[in-house]
């Protein structure tokens, strides 16, 4: 009798031996997760600052599975990034210069996005004069002549740019006390402007999510050299083999999608009554 619980003892033990054998090996066996996709791109403070992104960004992630790190820059800082392959794709607002890196083969695929628009704003005082002028190079002349304090990004960003094209069609190149190049993003900007009681130039969605914050007014808009174009442009493989130009025309097609077009022109219309941008890649 003891001999058989003995023998049925050792059975018993074996067969736990070799159970856990196998769980081991099958544990031992067991496929790795998938290493997080990473996608790096390379874009401007007005789509931060506005608040595009916190909707943008998880939603890219529900539908490709990519984790989008995002650099909010100006967009001249963006496509120096991109002509280094530091990132992957591009998502900014200066189409001469978007142009010009697809031209010397630093990017490919460039596609419109969307669109806002540039105002000016300045103090409810306007010290220059220019509320309701139509033509913004006027405005500008006007603000040169009272030297009223304006402040410019002075950060080669896409916002910066279209201010010294401005200046330009003007005919002048601001310099003295008045002009402050600040070298900051758009929401700073737009806060030194408030507190120093001067003029700059903003995109409209960036004024409308944050113009609750100050007490800067809307002086000129809607004149046509203050229309303000994205595009999205994936960086060239062929030029840097690190990038991961897969995932960046994942993204160049998910922006231009029917689907996100369409987010892109809801956005902004429950909070302030409108878009804070026109979708472009859908006619």
């Amino acid at each position: 009798m003891k001999k058989k619980s003995l023998a049925l003892i050792l059975m018993l033990l074996f067969a736990f031996v070799s159970l856990a054998g196998c769980a081991s090996k099958q544990a031992a066996k067991a496929p790795e997760p998938a290493p997080e996709k990473i996608l790096k791109m390379a874009t401007t403070t007005s789509t931060q600052d506005s608040g595009l992104l916190d909707v943008l960004v998880p939603q890219f992630k529900t539908d490709t599975g990519y984790t989008l790190n995002v650099i909010a820059v100006g967009s001249g800082q963006a496509m120096e990034m991109g002509a280094k392959g530091d990132v992957d794709v591009l998502l900014v607002h200066s189409r001469a210069a978007e142009d010009k890196f697809v031209t010397d083969g630093f990017g490919v695929n460039r596609k419109d996005v969307m669109h806002n628009d540039f105002i000016i704003i300045g103090p409810a005082n306007d010290p220059a004069k220019i509320k309701g002028e139509t033509d913004s190079a006027k405005a500008l002349t006007k603000i040169s002549q009272a030297k009223a304090t304006f402040l410019s990004r002075g950060d080669k960003s896409g916002t910066n740019t279209k201010e010294l094209d401005l200046w330009k069609k003007a005919g002048i190149t601001p310099a003295g006390d008045w002009y402050k190049n600040v070298g900051k993003g758009m929401g700073d900007t737009f806060r030194m402007a408030d507190e120093m009681k001067g003029y700059t130039l903003i995109d409209r969605a960036t004024y409308l999510a944050l113009k609750d914050k100050y007490k800067m007014e809307i002086m000129v808009e809607k004149d046509k050299p203050l229309l303000n174009p994205y595009g999205v442009i994936a960086v060239n493989k062929a030029k840097f083999a690190n990038v991961d130009y897969d995932g960046a025309m994942k993204f160049v097609d998910w922006i231009t999608s029917e689907k996100i077009q369409k987010m892109i022109a809801d956005f902004g219309k429950d909070k302030y009554g409108q878009s804070l941008f026109i979708p472009d890649a859908i006619k």
